[in-house]
């Protein structure tokens, strides 16, 4: 089989891999950025969420999140080639390295906000994730089927927010609809298509995100409508981070999660 470089977010420049486990390399590190990028934005709503049972909600999902990006990219090291670790990837990268979503960069700021992220993500994580879940690669496809579980939870956890804010006060309602309003023009990024989406597609390796697009839109829809809200129309959407092109909020927060490997370089605890 012809080797091919992999280039780009996430994946290793110059490192020679199959076709196809080049491309895949490519997809678990996009999914372990996704996750270690919202893990670590959640993780700043410790000690600041409004009840302590919801600071522990948040914690545990961060936890999941983070979780789910340790397998994928130490599975990404394996795929492309190179052996790195899941540290090595977390904290020896350059913002401009990474391949997540920008919606999953975007800063919590209202509850609201998060919650309406939240939701997005994690009905496309179950979804897509349910999908992967029968991929021929065999480690892939059994994370897919225990995280599938896991978001599960997350959603769960989203609707019933978006359902409590949209049908509480008039105050809480007009906050989680800007949340949703703030959160929607990213969410077209979850489905796009690029070359490596199509390749893993074409052979039949990994369905394509927007497969599951329509079914992701009816399931949020039903718990909008549900809180008495609306979906979002918005006429612009947000592209680039799977090219790694981020906001400017995303240096700052990468900065943070690197701060300690940065400065004790090597150091075991």
């Amino acid at each position: 089989m012809t080797s091919v470089t992999t280039e780009g977010p996430g994946a290793a420049a110059g490192s020679p891999a199959a076709p196809a486990a080049g491309d895949l390399a490519v997809l678990t590190s996009r999914l372990g950025d996704d996750a270690l990028v919202l893990g670590q934005r959640l993780c700043q709503w410790i000690t600041r969420a409004p009840t302590i049972e919801e600071d522990l909600a948040l914690s545990n999902i961060a936890l999941d999140l983070i979780g789910h990006a340790r397998a994928l990219l130490t599975l990404t090291g394996r795929l492309d080639g190179t052996g790195r670790s899941e540290d090595d990837f977390a904290f020896g990268r350059s913002d401009r390295e990474f391949g997540n979503c920008l919606l999953t960069e975007l800063p919590g700021g209202d509850f609201a906000v998060t919650i309406a992220r939240q939701l997005v993500y994690s009905h496309y994580a179950v979804l897509y994730y349910e999908g992967l879940a029968t991929a021929a690669e065999a480690e892939l496809a059994g994370f897919a089927a225990r995280a599938a579980k896991e978001v599960d939870y997350h959603r769960r956890h989203a609707d019933g927010w978006t359902v409590r804010l949209g049908l509480g006060t008039a105050e809480s309602a007009r906050r989680m609809q800007a949340g949703l309003d703030r959160v929607w023009p990213y969410t077209g990024e979850l489905f796009a298509a690029d070359d490596v989406v199509a390749r893993l597609a074409a052979a039949g390796t990994a369905a394509p995100p927007a497969a599951s697009q329509g079914e992701w839109r009816e399931r949020v829809g039903a718990v909008v409508r549900h809180a008495g809200l609306a979906l979002p129309t918005p006429d612009w959407q947000a592209a680039g981070g799977r090219s790694g092109l981020h906001s400017e909020e995303f240096g700052p927060l990468v900065a943070e999660l690197q701060s300690v490997r940065r400065q004790f370089p090597g150091g075991n605890w």
